[in-house]
């Protein structure tokens, strides 16, 4: 069976990859606008991009407005700047926030449409030029078609797709990323473990992009915790990077599963950050998904160094869901009773959120295909 693997067509990466990068920018347009959030801003991190812009003589708006997970609202509102300014370009910095807006903003300033008007749809169009520069590890928004935004007229969370949706130009360069705070360094990385696994676990998994996954996944496993405990370790961020890298470009191309199809409803009716959702799916949604094909499961435990000899795929299968479990106690991450989130709110939501989830497709792509009464009940068990 063919695939087609799909990547960003240039990527930079490593220490001092943005100055690496100058000749890119240099030949992007005119004006660009910057899509980014006021953490972005104060850390320092942005001007570091404006000064090579205005090094390069290039004009420049800024639209920090993304100081949460993109919605609707802020697509429509980067879009009209875009136009109004008269940009020909886009860059974003920050996590996957800014740069799902930009992908976003991208599509509606090229189609002119609605962002709300494409979901379920595919985007085409040729959009314009764009460079990402992620500031943590774990989104992989770099290297994929998709972009989440959150319809606030029906309140979900809309996966939008397109191969036109990947960023030109992706610049990973670890030093941005050790300016993220313990908590987001550890929801981060947990979602490009999701990420990893989900793409190997899937039924749209490919050799080309199990390669990505399972070095993602050994690479995290070696790195998250150091990075989580000493966030200035350089050589562990940089590990960090590379693997969140590598984790998109394996979902970007065989796909998520249950994880993030469950996710996107929590986070859109109780306004919790995306890489925390899934942290707090993601071993009961993967003890859910096991008996669809342990044999992997056991591949992902003989990676990261668990599987011991003699041991059955299952044995080795549930090897990997321990480890995941202590990984994730380890990095303290919470249970929505833990967020703030009260069992009665959360229940009386949860036939919404398992058709959400299912209307996603997602849910769809795990090789033990849940069915809404199966997703239900994992959301329950998350009180239990």
């Amino acid at each position: 069976m063919a695939n087609v693997f799909l990547t960003p067509p240039t990527v930079y990466t490593g220490e001092g990859a943005l100055q690496m990068s100058k000749g890119t920018l240099a030949g992007m347009g005119k004006k660009a606008l910057v899509v980014t959030d006021q953490t972005m801003i104060q850390f320092g991190n942005l001007k570091k991009l404006t000064d090579i812009l205005d090094e390069l003589g290039k004009e420049y708006v800024v639209y920090a407005e993304i100081n949460g997970e993109p919605s609707d609202v802020m697509i429509e509102n980067g879009a009209a700047l875009y136009q109004k300014e008269g940009c020909d370009f886009l860059l974003a910095m920050g996590g996957g926030s800014p740069m799902d807006a930009m992908k976003a903003i991208g599509a509606v300033v090229t189609l002119g449409q609605d962002i709300n008007s494409f979901y379920g749809k595919t985007i085409e169009g040729e959009m314009p030029p764009s460079l990402v520069i992620p500031t943590t590890a774990g989104t992989g928004s770099e290297a994929t078609q998709f972009t989440i935004i959150n319809n606030t007229k029906q309140n979900i969370k809309m996966l939008l797709k397109g191969p036109s949706l990947m960023p030109k130009t992706a610049v990973i360069d670890p030093m941005f990323t050790m300016t993220a705070p313990p908590s987001v360094t550890a929801s981060t990385g947990i979602d490009a473990l999701c990420h990893a696994v989900e793409a190997y676990t899937s039924k749209k998994a490919f050799p080309m992009a199990d390669t990505m996954a399972l070095s993602a996944v050994k690479r995290i496993f070696q790195n998250l915790l150091t990075c989580y405990q000493d966030g200035k370790n350089v050589a562990a961020r940089t590990e960090m990077a590379t693997a969140a890298l590598e984790a998109g470009m394996a979902f970007n191309n065989s796909s998520v599963t249950i994880i993030h199809g469950m996710s996107r409803p929590i986070g859109a009716l109780f306004h919790v950050p995306h890489g925390l959702s899934n942290a707090m799916l993601m071993v009961k949604c993967l003890r859910f998904a096991l008996p669809g094909c342990p044999d992997r499961f056991c591949t992902l435990a003989k990676t990261i160094g668990v599987y011991q000899d003699g041991m059955t795929d299952q044995q080795g299968a549930e090897a990997f869901l321990l480890a995941v479990a202590q990984l994730c106690s380890q990095l303290n991450i919470q249970t929505p009773a833990q967020f703030g989130i009260a069992k009665e709110e959360f229940f009386a939501q949860i036939p919404k959120m398992a058709k959400d989830a299912e209307d996603s497709g997602s849910p769809g792509n795990t090789r033990r295909t849940p069915s809404q009464e199966e997703m239900q009940a994992i959301y329950r068990s998350l009180y239990e």
